[in-house]
């Protein structure tokens, strides 16, 4: 085995060993709430939006009823989130577009996922991954910084290209396993402040020590 995959395979049992079952943290219950859900978690954390996201769906339990809503109610809902202005307008649109598309369960289709206001690759990525299983893997700000600090990408890479040379060096079949993994270790390990570097045995690879 070569040295790159030497080196995955000790990611990949560490990882393993840390984070065993590693699952989504956005929570919903129909497939469209995941979708916004995600659109909303873009520089914010999953814990805040699922605080608003719990009073939006409560309010506006369904995709019809959502549509209806203002966007300054949506504003009001949604305002603790960062750049809750243009995610509120997002909500409305995505809510009417489905609508007015008379969707009633979003298709495992890529192009028109990421035809909705709001929706790019990283969240097309996840809700795919999420709801039909599908292998992909979304870059976030924790994958990216996970990501380098690993040495598996350069610093000036960006979210496409970081998404291209994980495809390449982590096997399909888990790469939406490794996304989860690299979010929460990101999130709770390799922190962006204060990462938790004393006992972790990736130490030795890290760029950061």
């Amino acid at each position: 085995m070569n040295t790159i995959g030497l080196k995955m395979n000790k990611i990949f049992s560490y990882l393993d060993e840390l984070i065993k079952n590693p699952v989504c943290e956005l929570e919903f219950n129909k497939d469209y709430e995941l979708l916004i859900a995600t659109v909303l978690s873009a520089q914010t954390t999953d814990k805040r939006v699922n605080n608003v996201t719990k009073v939006l769906f409560k309010k506006y339990p369904s995709i019809e009823v959502l549509s209806k809503a203002s966007i300054s109610d949506i504003e009001s809902i949604i305002k603790e989130i960062g750049t809750y202005h243009k995610k509120a307008i997002f909500v409305k649109e995505i809510a009417t577009r489905l609508v007015s598309d008379n969707i009633k369960v979003l298709p495992n289709n890529r192009k028109y996922l990421e035809s909705l206001p709001g929706v790019g690759r990283k969240t097309t990525n996840v809700f795919l991954s999420v709801i039909y299983n599908e292998p992909a893997i979304a870059v976030d700000t924790h994958v990216a910084r996970v990501s380098k600090r690993l040495g598996l990408v350069n610093e000036s890479d960006t979210v496409d290209i970081i998404e291209k040379k994980l495809m390449k060096k982590v096997p399909k079949e888990r790469w939406s396993r490794t996304h989860h993994q690299f979010v929460l270790f990101g999130r709770y390990y390799c922190k962006a402040k204060n990462p938790i570097c004393n006992n972790c045995k990736l130490k030795d690879i890290c760029k950061k020590n």
